[in-house]
């Protein structure tokens, strides 16, 4: 248990038999742990907007944050997007509300879903192909002008039109390591230095010059609690970033007339 990886490791917790799928081959149907968690992320947000959104005249603290919540993206979509960005505004916010709430999630039970980058890659292709469907639904056969820029000398584009494939097809793979890499490596500092706290404590009952141990127990609990306010600061902003990128994305295809 004190290895900081075992954290992260995927294990069953209701064993169900395998199916062949065809073109996919034999698929575990097993729920997992990551199952389970982003099974409660959903349901903790279903239950908490529901009882947000009551529309009190006087709003409670619940209504409060709701609302805080509902702001915050609706303004990011509208100033990112534009006028059309309440049309993408339940994408964006669920993306948010759901990415939010694993995270959260993460800090308060022994598994973090978005610390898998099975999670966070589907969410980022999920993204990408709503771009594309979009961009394609709107633009047609002229969505291939966002990987022409205006202005640019003719001569450039044969170096140009290639950086801008490239960039495209690789906005899911920065989006999904992003968020991977962020709450996974922050979760092993945290085990690391709760490590710290209960090894330099054996260490000082030692007594001598290993009673010096019991100081370092004492500044690793202090950074353990320091981290553990970085990360949920860290949790949310993961979310919000994810959340904007989704919006710059979608402003791309959606005003390509302005690009």
């Amino acid at each position: 248990m004190a290895d900081p990886m075992h954290q992260f490791q995927i294990n069953k917790v209701v064993d169900l038999p395998t199916v062949n799928l065809p073109g996919l081959g034999v698929v575990d149907l097993s729920i997992t742990n990551s199952v389970v968690a982003m099974g409660m992320a959903a349901g903790l947000i279903c239950v908490f907007f529901a009882l947000a959104a009551r529309q009190a005249v006087v709003p409670g603290r619940l209504q409060s944050v709701g609302e805080m919540l509902y702001s915050l993206v609706d303004d990011l979509a509208g100033s990112i997007i534009g006028h059309e960005g309440k049309v993408f505004f339940p994408f964006v916010f669920t993306l948010f509300s759901f990415i939010l709430a694993m995270n959260f999630l993460g800090m308060f039970l022994v598994f973090t879903a978005t610390s898998q980058l099975a999670v966070t890659a589907t969410l980022a292709l999920l993204t990408i192909l709503t771009v594309v469907v979009v961009g394609f639904s709107r633009n047609g056969i002229g969505m291939y002008k966002l990987f022409v820029p205006s202005g640019v000398p003719w001569p450039l584009l044969f170096l140009m039109v290639p950086i801008e494939i490239i960039s495209f097809l690789v906005r899911p793979v920065t989006l999904a390591l992003r968020l991977f890499g962020n709450m996974i490596g922050g979760h092993v500092v945290l085990k690391i230095f709760a490590g710290f706290i209960i090894s330099l404590g054996l260490l000082a009952s030692g007594g001598g010059i290993a009673s010096l141990g019991i100081l370092g127990s004492v500044v690793s609990l202090g950074s353990v609690v320091a981290l553990t306010a970085l990360e949920f600061i860290v949790a949310f902003l993961q979310a919000f970033v994810f959340a904007a990128l989704t919006c710059v994305y979608l402003n791309d295809v959606v005003n390509l007339d302005s690009h």
